[in-house]
């Protein structure tokens, strides 16, 4: 494998998350200032921004928009995230999505973990968190530190413990 920056090759989404570790507020500004500094196109920053800390009132109100498959592991993660943007096009979507990849690779760099869930009740989290029509939401990440795998259901605790794979690069290319 060529090299790669350990912050991506250690890189991974768990769904096991230590219940009792906390997301201190210098790790979770460290996290919103290295989404703040990724790359948009015309420098626009579509993206907007809703933390939830554990048991406070907004992560709250994601977990209860989440699948209930993932609220069982979801719920043990310090903080939920709510990434969302402006605007109906796919640009600021993308953008979003790499300012979203640069909080990752910082979580990496702080020790912390994110998963990244697509699949959520959109319409009923905006409701909730009372966004405004021209925000919308596109991803919830769950951030934390490792848990225990075997606390997890049996079903999870495989997919947690076993091998990562990737596709090859020739895979990926389409010439």
């Amino acid at each position: 494998m060529p090299d790669l920056t350990p912050l991506l090759a250690f890189r991974w989404s768990p769904r096991a998350f230590d219940p009792n570790a906390e997301l201190s507020p210098d790790e979770a500004a460290s996290l919103l200032e290295a989404a703040r500094w990724a790359p948009s196109a015309g420098n626009s920053q579509p993206w907007r921004f809703a933390l939830g800390h554990r048991e406070d009132e907004t992560w709250k109100r994601i977990l209860t928009c989440l699948p209930v498959d993932d609220q069982r592991w979801a719920r043990h993660a310090s903080a939920l995230l709510v990434g969302a943007h402006t605007g109906d096009d796919e640009r600021a979507a993308y953008d979003l999505g790499q300012a979203v990849a640069h909080l990752t690779v910082q979580a990496t760099a702080l020790g912390l973990h994110v998963h990244q869930l697509t699949r959520f009740d959109r319409p009923g989290l905006a409701l909730e968190l009372d966004l405004p029509g021209e925000i919308h939401p596109l991803v919830v990440a769950a951030v934390g530190r490792i848990g225990d795998p075997f606390t997890l259901p049996e079903e999870l605790r495989r997919r947690e413990v076993g091998l990562r794979h990737r596709h090859p690069v020739a895979d990926l290319l389409l010439a």
